[in-house]
């Protein structure tokens, strides 16, 4: 009797920011101005590391992943909050919410895991750069990187499927620009502790022991820099690894910034901090990936000589 009485739920409603229609507007035109921006960086950093032999390289083919990864990321949830902007009331289905989640869940587990790959191979290159072309050779980095799409892949698959299982019982409105996986979760009308611990566990994996792994590795690095005799070394070698150390401090910096402040108590503030907290998500979402492009071009002289290659190639051929 208690199945009959739950009615399924076949659709979400996404709330975003409907309860603060001026601010749509102002928000679209933003959004989509980053979005661009993500796509043309990204696919110009894609494009030179594919055509500039140069960029042949353990190094540059972990950053042409990245921005692959970083367009899939954004592609998997911004064209939903664009449209969220534009429409009053937004649904998304049942399985096209499942599908958004798991995209978006598995791009920001494999980013995860790509990033730590990415410090293993600086801390090969500086520390042991005798050996660097034997332990980072193409049969060892191609399934580096696959491994990490696949873990993040799996990942998702895991936390997705238990997801979808759950009992919605007619609530479902989303207080969320996208099917935000611990959104969906609080309007599941069953106890959720395994997924709670299945995330808790995955968190562990996927943030804890990369961010483990990229301290470590860096010890080792600025170690070894540290004991460079002159200053121009010096600054040479900490110039190969300070794109990616700084692309690091971004990512999980938004991230302890997000879950890591405290909770209001105050109803008002709440609301006001509700508002707060899917901008930051939001923003989080758009700005890391926009950021990476401009980082690995501003901060290394091999992309910005191979775009400048590619410019002037299109120039004299147009």
């Amino acid at each position: 009797m208690e199945a009959s009485n739950q009615s399924v739920v076949t659709e979400f409603v996404l709330l975003g920011l409907s309860a603060h229609p001026k601010l749509e507007k102002t928000f679209f035109v933003l959004i989509l101005s980053m979005y661009l921006v993500i796509l043309l960086g990204n696919g110009v950093l894609i494009l030179v590391t594919i055509l500039d032999s140069r960029l042949h390289t353990p190094m540059y083919f972990f950053l042409g992943n990245l921005s692959f990864l970083d367009i899939c990321y954004t592609t998997s949830s911004v064209p939903l909050v664009l449209d969220g902007f534009l429409t009053p009331r937004k649904t998304i289905s049942f399985s096209g919410c499942a599908m958004q989640m798991f995209l978006s869940f598995a791009m920001g587990a494999t980013e995860c895991v790509l990033l730590g790959m990415m410090a293993f191979d600086r801390y090969v290159a500086i520390c042991n750069p005798l050996r660097y072309p034997v332990v980072m050779s193409k049969a060892a980095y191609v399934p580096m990187a696959v491994s990490s799409w696949a873990a993040g892949g799996v990942n998702s698959l895991v936390q997705i499927s238990l997801a979808v299982q759950l009992p919605f019982c007619g609530d479902n409105v989303i207080n969320h620009f996208t099917c935000e996986i611990l959104a969906i979760l609080k309007l599941a009308c069953t106890d959720i502790s395994i997924n709670v611990i299945s995330m808790g566990v995955a968190n562990v994996i996927f943030l804890g022991v990369p961010v483990l792994f990229i301290f470590v590795s860096y010890i080792f690095i600025l170690t070894t820099i540290l004991k460079i005799p002159s200053a121009e070394g010096r600054k040479k070698a900490f110039s190969t690894c300070s794109a990616h150390l700084t692309v690091v401090v971004i990512f999980y910096g938004t991230i302890l910034f997000m879950y890591g402040k405290p909770k209001s108590k105050n109803p008002l503030g709440a609301d006001k901090q509700d508002v707060s907290d899917k901008l930051t998500s939001l923003f989080y979402g758009a700005l890391t990936p926009m950021l990476n492009p401009i980082i690995y071009s501003l901060r290394n002289k091999d992309v910005k000589t191979a775009v400048k290659t590619l410019v002037s190639q299109k120039c004299f051929a147009h």
